[in-house]
């Protein structure tokens, strides 16, 4: 005799290995004999930035469809299809599904935006009153963010510290085998996965010839960059022109593969042993984890400075050269190489997501959160945490913000981290003609380019902004 069917909610955790959520949902079903309904919801979210941007809707899609797969894989009733999906309000949804299915058990991964918060709250009092027994999971963090505190217990605010408290006073849980199997169970009030509308444009399609979606894809990706590239990777990371990152972050994005399978997969026993290189991709991995700690601390950080001072800044918002920027236009080539890069590849190099970040709020003084916003519109990996915690730290207003004297010379920046100019003739073959002395530079070649006239003086534009911001800093 089967007991009533168990809701496993899928969120940003889309893979079977190292699954909290499904594991638990696996565990109670072959204990109690029953059957697990699987769901996804694209959810009406109030606020744009918690919603995933329109480049990342194009990923989900696909994530979503390989993850359907996935399940059926490893279903004992041989189902064709696995996730039930849904569009609207969470809670009223979930809150349904119990009622008419009877349902006891619901099982799901905590996630860190405010609004998601509020959602799992509101859901946990209202299936409790109902007698419903809701168990949540860390499924997207080495550890929960709050356990990582100072010498004084306090919260920090600094990565460093953070990363140092982490390693230091923490033991990484083992990531969890994937179940072997499941029964599965789709309900007549599912809808199909091209029901949910996630992506429309055609400006998507072309993501298809540059990325391979899904749970396969990242790990035998992680298998590749641990055997290739990691041993070089504190040298490679900065160089724009060669394949120097793991380019694993849309994957971390949509829980394809968790920060604890990684970790493992490098870290076997002593961490203080390895290399170098391995030291600095795992700090990338922990500034992901720091960034979900900002935003426990600065819920509203996706808008609102950390900085309080921060609020008396005069921005210039100039929508003309904002408009430029977006469209690499700007007549620098490292930012409009860049610029190009993210359009096309719905991905950008960190280094260049540096140098645009400082360029636009630094050169041109525009807010962050328009350059933070377009990213989130734009990027694979718009992770909300992630995302605009590093704008904040770019234009100086986060929690452990870079300098506001730091300001990237572009030229500079284009010299040292694309010497031979490959990044730059790559994402604009308009300058490809150019010796590897004239393409940072442009403007000082004698070729009849159609190329625009830089949009600003690099010497007026950093002298105007430490004047700006020195003035903020003497008024804090």
């Amino acid at each position: 005799m089967t007991s009533s069917p168990i809701l496993l909610w899928f969120r940003n955790d889309l893979r079977l290995n190292d699954n909290p959520a499904l594991k638990n949902a696996c565990e109670l079903s072959l204990k109690k004999n029953s059957e697990v309904i699987c769901v996804y919801i694209n959810e009406t979210t109030k606020h744009f930035s918690s919603n995933y941007g329109s480049a990342a809707k194009w990923w989900l899609h696909q994530s979503l469809a390989e993850l359907d797969k996935d399940l059926c894989e490893i279903s004992k009733n041989k189902l064709s299809q696995s996730i039930n999906f849904f569009d609207g309000n969470a809670e009223k949804i979930i809150n349904s599904l119990c009622k008419t299915y009877k349902i006891k058990n619901v099982f799901f991964n905590r996630r860190y935006e405010l609004e998601n918060i509020i959602i799992e709250k509101n859901l946990y009092e209202q299936l409790k009153d109902n007698d419903v027994i809701v168990k949540t999971s860390n499924g997207s963090t080495l550890i929960e963010p709050w356990l990582v505190k100072g010498k004084q217990g306090q919260a920090l605010k600094v990565f460093t510290p953070y990363k140092n408290s982490l390693i230091r006073n923490h033991e990484i849980p083992k990531p969890l085998d994937k179940p072997k199997s499941i029964r599965l169970l789709k309900v007549k009030e599912s809808i199909k996965l091209d029901d949910l509308h996630l992506f429309k444009s055609n400006w998507m399609k072309k993501f298809s010839c540059h990325w391979k979606v899904g749970e396969k894809s990242g790990i035998k990706k992680i298998n590749f960059f641990l055997s290739e590239n990691i041993n070089k990777y504190e040298l490679s990371r900065n160089i724009m022109g060669i394949e120097g990152t793991s380019k694993l972050s849309p994957h971390f994005n949509f829980g394809e593969v968790s920060p604890r399978y990684v970790w493992h997969k490098i870290v076997d026993n002593d961490y203080e042993s390895l290399s170098q290189s391995k030291k600095v991709f795992l700090s990338e991995i922990v500034w992901r984890e720091f960034a979900k700690n900002l935003l426990i601390l600065f819920p509203n950080l996706h808008f609102k400075n950390i900085k309080e001072y921060f609020n008396n800044f005069k921005w210039e918002e100039n929508k003309a050269n904002f408009d430029k920027w977006k469209k690499g236009k700007t007549g620098y080539p490292i930012v409009d190489a860049a610029m190009k890069e993210l359009w096309d590849y719905g991905w950008m190099h960190n280094r260049s997501r540096m140098i645009v970040a400082s360029f636009l709020t630094k050169h041109l003084l525009i807010p962050w959160q328009w350059g933070a916003d377009w990213f989130h519109h734009t990027l694979l990996d718009g992770d909300l945490a992630s995302n605009y915690a590093s704008w904040q730290w770019v234009s100086g207003c986060g929690a452990d913000a870079a300098p506001y004297f730091r300001i990237f010379n572009p030229t500079t920046q284009s010299i040292k981290f694309d010497p031979c100019g490959n990044y730059i003739k790559k994402h604009l073959p308009i300058l490809s003609i150019l010796s590897k002395e004239e393409i940072h530079n442009p403007q000082s070649s004698k070729n009849n380019l159609n190329y625009p006239e830089q949009i600003v003086d690099h010497k007026f534009a950093r002298e105007r902004a430490l004047r700006r911001y020195s003035t903020l800093k003497r008024d804090k």
